[in-house]
């Protein structure tokens, strides 16, 4: 998740900081989703995909593609 989702805040030109605050969230739980080690409720991604200029659904559709793949390796298949 980490890339693409630093690259939209960056083209908005915010830091974490700034859009953590717009978001009403802690900085350090921005960044756990930036670096990938949490995702987001519906509600927050909502809210960052509002500001950021996306499709909220965005943050769930990645994790279904990389379970998804993960459980196909698992299984031989991919």
């Amino acid at each position: 998740m980490s890339d693409w989702l630093k690259q939209a805040r960056l083209s908005k030109g915010f830091t974490q900081e700034t859009l953590a605050n717009k978001a009403g969230i802690a900085k350090t739980t921005y960044a756990s989703y930036e670096q990938g080690q949490r995702n987001p409720s519906i509600e927050n991604a909502k809210i960052l995909a509002k500001i950021l200029g996306f499709s909220w659904t965005i943050f769930f559709e990645n994790r279904v593609r990389e379970t998804s793949s993960s459980v196909g390796k698992k299984r031989g298949v991919g």
